[in-house]
């Protein structure tokens, strides 16, 4: 048991109440405050996994999640991500069979979608599929480029990368491929999109059934990257997952 001196002890208690306090207190108004700590409390939520099944922002988070992702946290906590996976990647290298592999998401872990995205209130309004189709159709969403940089290191490193994404096979993939490939997303192994066969079926379901084929096939994978859990449970997920962060949607 760690015992602590009674001024350590004080410290923490007036940290702790410190933390309470600002809560209630910050802004113009103690609500505004109250709704930050709350709004900051969602995300860490939705990151983890706890909250789960939500289909928009709240509604008192909204500006909250337009200040994160414009206001420079986001990319902070993506650069923390990205580092994570460097360190990660500092330890292994790709066996010379050309079997190791790595499996990427596409939107908003490859490509953005944060211009759809700020015309939708940052995730405040339904999801409307529609509207993405178009918007996906037109082959405008740029790289995210931390992402773009990790994804030139693991192709020159050796390592075959599966960009493995929910978009609908025959609407969405020219699109996607030329969208890809304008940003400089060249040289993967296989850009995989759903089929018709698999409509209908849940993000989990879908893409553990393409991991699986690639691990029939003799592939190892040994990263696997996205922005919603969805991406990255299920079977066959690979020896490491890392979560790009994103509390603009959810996917089931």
């Amino acid at each position: 048991m760690i015992l602590l001196a009674p001024w350590e002890l004080l410290l923490l208690m007036f940290a702790n109440f410190f933390s309470r306090a600002t809560c209630m207190t910050v802004g113009p108004r103690s609500s505004m405050g109250f709704e930050t700590c709350y709004c900051l409390s969602w995300r860490v939520a939705v990151e983890a996994n706890n909250a789960q099944a939500w289909r928009t922002v709240p509604a008192q988070c909204v500006l909250y999640v337009e200040n994160y992702m414009l206001g420079g946290q986001y990319n902070k906590d993506l650069d923390v991500v990205i580092e994570q996976i460097s360190t990660y990647l500092n330890g292994i290298v790709a066996a010379g069979d050309g079997k190791d592999a790595w499996v990427l998401d596409i939107d908003d872990t490859c490509l953005s979608n944060l211009l759809y995205y700020q015309g939708k209130r940052f995730g405040g309004d339904p999801w409307d599929p529609s509207a993405f189709k178009s918007w996906a159709q037109r082959g405008l969403c740029p790289p995210i480029p931390a992402v773009l940089r990790l994804y030139s290191r693991l192709v020159q490193g050796g390592f075959k990368v599966f960009l493995l994404t929910g978009r609908d096979e025959e609407a969405l993939g020219v699109s996607t491929a030329e969208n890809l490939h304008a940003w400089g997303f060249v040289g993967y192994e296989r850009l995989i999109l759903r089929g018709p066969a698999y409509r209908g079926q849940s993000a989990v379901g879908f893409k553990s059934s393409m991991r699986k084929q690639l691990v029939e096939e003799g592939y190892r994978i040994r990263g696997n990257v996205g922005d919603q859990w969805s991406d990255l449970q299920g079977d066959f997920i690979g020896d490491r997952i890392f979560k790009i962060p994103n509390p603009m949607y959810f996917v089931p």
